[in-house]
């Protein structure tokens, strides 16, 4: 918002509140869609007519992760995170999410991380995957790099991989430098059962379903289902 009005000339202030719905530190660029959102809003509201691209472009100048939530759907980020490519979005299909009650520190994460030796992600043959719509081959090429750093620090966050793996995700990855890990799945009567066998350890546990470029995000209830 500060950004807008210095940039703009804006001569009026604003009054943002903000209902969290993506836990605090968790890895989910909660932070940075907060951003975008704000950004949206207020290119509207104080009618400043700014294309999605001048938006991304200003996101980039507050966080890396700003450029791709003002775009939303499914992207290709390189860069600092500022060039955004467009791709299909995935099948349809449910996430499950939990956060240990931990903190990571990012830039004790990106300290730990070697990049002669990190293994990286096989960026080109999951884009493939994804325009054949080929729910294994996304499942097999998950990866994050930070991983490996974040379980070394962090062995809980690997322990709930495996629990989720055991519940019956598909496939389950860290997300961003941590602590949150997500479990893609398949059918919806799995669900419930990854569900309620982490929240037997775990209080923060979601339940998603994945929202396609072309659907309007519905409420959550309170339970963090969808």
């Amino acid at each position: 918002a500060a950004l807008l009005k210095k940039r703009f000339n804006v001569g009026h202030g604003v009054h943002i509140y903000i209902t969290k719905r993506i836990p605090v530190a968790a890895g989910l660029a909660g932070g940075s869609s907060d951003a975008a959102a704000t950004l949206k809003g207020l290119n509207e509201l104080w009618q400043l007519g700014l294309t999605i691209d001048e938006l991304a472009e200003l996101g980039a100048e507050i966080g890396s992760d700003v450029s791709f939530c003002v775009y939303g759907g499914t992207a290709l980020a390189t860069g600092r995170g500022e060039r955004i490519e467009a791709l299909p979005d995935p099948p349809p299909m449910w996430v499950v999410l939990a956060k240990p009650p931990i903190g990571v520190s990012t830039k004790d994460v990106y300290g730990g991380l070697n990049i002669k030796t990190a293994r990286h992600a096989k960026t080109a043959q999951m884009i493939e995957a994804l325009h054949r719509q080929d729910e294994e081959a996304i499942f097999s090429l998950l990866h994050n790099t930070l991983e490996d750093v974040t379980l070394k620090i962090h062995p809980e966050v690997g322990h709930i991989k495996e629990q989720m793996k055991r519940f019956g995700a598909n496939a389950v990855l860290m997300s961003g430098s941590g602590p949150t890990v997500f479990g893609l799945v398949e059918k919806e009567s799995r669900v419930n059962r990854i569900y309620n066998g982490l929240r037997g350890f775990c209080d923060n546990v979601y339940a998603v379903r994945l929202i396609r470029s072309s659907e309007t995000c519905p409420n959550t209830d309170e339970n963090g289902m969808l």
